[in-house]
């Protein structure tokens, strides 16, 4: 029997890794590191920063792996996703099939928190469930950029008694939630929030949060909507990439 942990390792700052995944790290015998190109080498070596601050011991080893990528440029979004999550699933059955022994323990380190915008937890259920390997395995909470957004800007996510929604960009474009009094935003490619900006809204953003590179701004979003859009662009640019969310709430 093999053992696969999915391991969520916070948003960035090595300080949110819980004790639960500390437990969680040393039990590990082998760690899939996923590559996703050069310009995300800083959370490759996040990654193996935190192992070499919370591990106690070298019984362990690392295997580094290229993470299959994605069309996002393509209309079918469902399909992309599909086609994508089936490449992972290939490539997460052979590190399982190919660089674990039976009765050993691996690793995937997610970033935040796997039960949030993330599909290992799905990926690794498919190839569990297939019948093809002897494989059970666990998932490890972390604390998610948006838990993190939400205590960087000294704020809560909700106000007492009115609702929240968590989504993203592609959603968002179609219009602020109707029920909704907050709404969390993440994987926005297009500055969706501009579209808000001539309504009464205030905004919490942040990105590369709990990182040395974070970037925050807040406040009402008629007046900091520039300002959003000359950083994102700015940090994108000089970095290669970029992790970014917001709340959004209306304002009383």
């Amino acid at each position: 029997m093999k053992k696969i942990l999915i391991i969520g390792i916070g948003a960035g700052d090595p300080g949110y890794v819980t004790m639960q995944a500390v437990d969680a790290l040393n039990e590990t015998d082998v760690f899939f590191i996923l590559d996703k190109g050069p310009s995300k080498t800083k959370l490759i070596e996040l990654r193996k920063e935190i192992c070499r601050r919370y591990i106690r011991g070298n019984d362990h080893r690392f295997v580094d792996a290229t993470s299959p990528e994605w069309a996002r440029d393509t209309e079918d979004y469902f399909s992309t996703v599909d086609d994508l999550n089936r490449d992972k699933q290939t490539l997460f059955e052979r590190l399982i099939s190919e660089e674990m022994a039976d009765d050993e323990c691996g690793a995937f380190l997610v970033w935040g928190d796997p039960t949030l915008y993330d599909s290992t937890i799905r990926i690794v259920e498919m190839i569990a469930s297939s019948g093809r390997h002897q494989l059970e395995y666990d998932v490890i909470p972390g604390i998610s950029s948006v838990q993190a957004l939400a205590a960087k800007h000294k704020t809560t996510l909700n106000r007492i008694g009115q609702s929240i929604e968590i989504t993203t960009g592609r959603k968002m474009a179609g219009g602020f939630p109707a029920n909704a009094d907050s709404v969390v935003v993440m994987l926005d490619g297009g500055d969706t929030y501009k579209r808000f900006a001539d309504q009464d809204i205030d905004i919490y953003w942040g990105a590369y949060v709990g990182m040395p590179d974070e970037i925050l701004v807040s406040g009402k979003l008629k007046d900091v909507a520039g300002e959003i859009e000359r950083v994102r662009t700015d940090a994108r640019r000089a970095n290669g990439w970029i992790m970014d969310s917001y709340l959004m709430r209306r304002a009383t």
